[in-house]
């Protein structure tokens, strides 16, 4: 178990789980953890949170069963780049993960894809990018790995893409070799990476064995990893 998991959703996300967030603290309090993040999926997911929602969680309570609670989203990387939540919400968050899902996304080609996650980098709110092992969306890791680096922004290292049978594999494609790829390209510019649970629901919060392990075997430096020191994702732009 990690003590801090920042890409967990609850009800609020549509799917998956019937869990609130008051759920979610108890079970990660019961768990010894310290920090638990947010991160419901923006609007443009089916059955997910309204901008209203997201605007309503600047007041949500920051402490629940003990564990220091941080509110955030999980926001769809739209074609052309666009994220599905305005800005002066997303600034009320405490951080912004951006990632590609489809739908609400419709396939594109590398070249397409490469440029929407550089614009949506660029984005002044935006702290994580989420999951972009993701095999369905192939993209340069190379240019986005530079993108991260300049907008600050942390790459996620998420345990659902690795677990057996993850929900973002293509037949023929392996998630963990576009891990080894991003992490040897961050390695090189000693770049933070986070690694998250992205349990919808109670049942995996801070439990991400297939990423420690990941991590262990490239010797990703424990000062680089946000779960150790969440001073690396606090810093703002």
């Amino acid at each position: 178990m990690i003590p801090i998991d920042l890409h967990t959703h609850t009800v609020a996300s549509g799917h998956g789980t019937t869990d609130t967030i008051a759920d979610l603290a108890k079970a990660a309090a019961a768990k010894g953890m310290t920090v638990l993040g947010i991160s419901d999926h923006g609007p443009k997911t089916f059955c997910a949170g309204t901008p209203s929602y997201f605007r309503s969680l600047a007041l949500s309570p920051r402490q629940r069963s003990g564990v220091r609670i941080l509110c955030g989203a999980e926001l769809n990387i739209l074609n052309g780049g666009e994220l599905d939540l305005s800005q002066d919400i997303q600034a009320g968050l405490d951080y912004v993960i951006v990632s590609m899902h489809r739908p609400p996304r419709r396939p594109a080609s590398r070249e397409e894809n490469t440029a929407d996650y550089l614009r949506a980098l660029s984005q002044p709110c935006v702290r994580i990018l989420g999951h972009c092992d993701n095999t369905q969306f192939p993209c340069d890791y190379e240019a986005i790995v530079r993108a991260c680096e300049t907008n600050h922004v942390i790459v996620e290292v998420n345990e659902s893409s690795l677990m057996p049978g993850g929900y973002h594999q293509v037949p023929g494609v392996d998630t963990r070799e576009n891990y080894r790829r991003l992490l040897t390209l961050c390695r090189e510019r000693s770049l933070p990476v986070l690694l998250s649970s992205d349990s919808h629901g109670r049942s995996r919060i801070g439990e991400m064995p297939q990423c420690e392990q990941l991590v262990r075997e490239l010797d990703y430096p424990e000062f680089l990893i946000v779960n150790h020191h969440l001073e690396l994702l606090l810093r703002r732009k």
